[in-house]
């Protein structure tokens, strides 16, 4: 129930977002008209659509994108149409062929309907609809939990429920804005006895809208002067509602959380045959939810493995749970490859289908549970940090099981690389994805286009925006570069810079350089890059690009690629 109310206030916060703007003119157009035959038969059209469009996204992947693609070139069409005849009334009067006078009928039926005692809410609903196929929100973390939910354990009838609540919440909006406008709207009619003109007015502010949308400023522009407020009210209302709660602070007595469900529905263990939960009995087990393209989790497996070769003989199990954020880390072999760079020699269960983590009822990476002898969950962390409890956690735990010569010491890490731990006082840019399923901020000229090639030009970036420059195909988990001397650029403020990265299928290792404020890195390079900037792509992982060594501010990134065939995933920071 906690989650549909956060959807629903989710989708009500999208009336200050760029979700909603672009479509606020079609809205507003039928101000005049009475609202529940028209204001909200158009609310529930649009609200209808979106969620039915959102739910196949949810559930289809790559059709289903292309579905909303062509749904969405077919509305602007629409609604151009419909801001034409709002503009020029006489031109609809003269148009006789069916396909336009469907588009004229939108716009013009529900007044004559209403002076011939019909009514007007087919035309508003059919209205509502166009209008929802070019409401498309961004991934804020409200609407990006319920997809991501959807994706992790499987689209639903619940999936759908929480869309539709969602679209509820801002039809709300919607519906308070036209209730407000739509008197300014009236009055403003009857005192200046112009309303042929804001017909007019309300027509070119349709056709500026469809065009903003076409052209895909609305991801630019709107996202800048409005997306940010957005998404910390979002984010506020996720962390009141469903925080990602930490357990006890410690060491006095553990509260049980649960009994530790099954380790079934894994497609492949490495290091060690299946475990189970009953053949554990008798152990500590720490379960550590991770994949290998986190930088987050890669922070923290330092300390994983330290625990595992520290408490091994005193009776502690850890399992490493991989379950996958993007495709490539589904394919067995770059996990196995993954766990023999990382080091770890400890039992990891492959997670593909997310069994075990739909059993625990998991939603983060990394996550780790503290389970007893007696298999019960004493304890949990979500995220970095808190070693030291996490620690003295595993030592109570051994300590209940019966076992003496517990070390109290805590286990001293030197981490290096990308696993050394980041300086979360002086970051100020996020994750930032590069897919369309879940981009935010981009601000090359002309948006983007999905799932086909175009030539781009990276634009300026401003903080924590970013651009790219060549010819590129941007599809829904990553951007793929079709011709050599292609360039992502991104404005970050943070020690480090990760970028997620891949060679095409079959394709050979790709060289790139990397510049900060347009000159090489120097002492600021990563581990997977030289003095000079350069680096190799060789295999899909995360690679430290810049680990800068003086002062943290606001830096200009560019990595330029001289082989074709890079995927690009997302940027970390820390």
């Amino acid at each position: 129930m906690i989650l549909f109310l956060l959807a629903y206030l989710g989708g009500v916060l999208t009336i200050v977002s760029p979700c909603i703007l672009p479509v606020l003119p079609f809205v507003f157009a039928r101000a005049d008209r009475p609202f529940i035959s028209s204001g909200l038969p158009l609310l529930l059209g649009m609200a209808a659509t979106f969620a039915a469009v959102a739910t196949l996204a949810a559930v289809g992947g790559g059709w289903a994108v292309e579905a909303n693609s062509y749904g969405r070139l077919a509305a602007l069409a629409l609604l151009a149409l419909f801001g034409v005849t709002l503009l020029f009334p006489a031109l609809a009067d003269r148009m006789t062929r069916p396909l336009v006078a469907l588009g004229a009928r939108l716009s013009q039926s529900a007044d004559g309907q209403e002076r011939a005692g019909g009514g007007t809410i087919l035309p508003s609903l059919l209205l509502g609809v166009a209008t929802g196929l070019l409401w498309a929100p961004c991934a804020g973390p409200v609407l990006g939990l319920i997809l991501t939910g959807a994706a992790l354990q499987g689209a639903s009838v619940g999936t759908s429920l929480l869309l539709l609540a969602y679209a509820a919440g801002a039809a709300t909006s919607l519906a308070l804005a036209l209730l407000v406008g739509g008197r300014v709207f009236a009055a403003m009619k009857r005192s200046l006895g112009v309303g042929e003109w804001v017909r007019r007015g309300l027509g070119a502010a349709v056709l500026v809208a469809v065009a903003v949308i076409g052209l895909g400023l609305d991801t630019g522009f709107l996202t800048r002067v409005s997306a940010a407020g957005t998404a910390s009210l979002e984010q506020g209302l996720l962390d009141r509602f469903h925080p990602a709660a930490d357990g006890p602070k410690t060491a006095g007595a553990l509260p049980v959380e649960d009994e530790m469900p099954p380790l079934t529905g894994a497609v492949a263990w490495l290091n060690s045959p299946p475990l189970t939960a009953e053949g554990l009995r008798g152990k500590v087990v720490l379960v550590d939810f991770w994949t290998y393209s986190c930088i987050n989790c890669l922070r923290s497996i330092p300390y994983v493995r330290a625990w595992a070769e520290k408490y091994k003989d005193q009776g502690l199990v850890v399992i490493g749970v991989h379950a996958p954020e993007f495709a490539f880390e589904r394919k067995i072999d770059n996990v196995k490859k993954a766990v023999a760079d990382l080091g770890i020699d400890y039992p990891v269960a492959i997670d593909n289908d997310y069994a075990i983590w739909r059993a625990f009822g998991n939603h983060y990476w990394p996550a780790h549970y503290f389970i007893d002898a007696q298999g019960q969950i004493r304890h949990h962390h979500f995220g970095e940090g808190e070693y030291d409890e996490s620690e003295r956690v595993i030592q109570q735990l051994l300590a209940e099981a019966g076992k003496t010569g517990v070390a109290d010491r805590l286990v001293a890490v030197q981490a290096t690389g990308a696993e050394a731990a980041a300086d979360m006082a002086d970051t100020q840019s996020p994750e930032t994805y590069i897919g369309f399923t879940r981009a935010e901020n981009f601000v090359s000229p002309g948006g983007s286009v999905r799932n086909a090639p175009r030539v781009y030009s990276a634009g300026t970036p401003g903080l924590n925006q970013w651009g790219l420059a060549g010819d590129w195909t941007i599809n829904g988990e990553h951007a793929e570069l079709n011709q050599p001397g292609g360039s992502i650029v991104y404005r970050f403020h943070a020690r480090d810079l990760h970028l997620v990265l891949g060679p095409a299928a079959e394709a050979a290792p790709i060289r790139f350089r990397i510049t900060i404020d347009g000159a090489p890195p120097g002492d600021s390079h990563g581990a997977d890059t030289d003095a000079d900037g350069q680096g190799t792509v060789t295999s899909q992982r995360l690679y430290q690009l810049v680990r800068q060594t003086g002062a943290i501010g606001d830096r200009t990134f560019e990595i330029r690629f001289l082989d074709p065939g890079v995927e690009a995933y997302a940027f970390t920071f820390g």
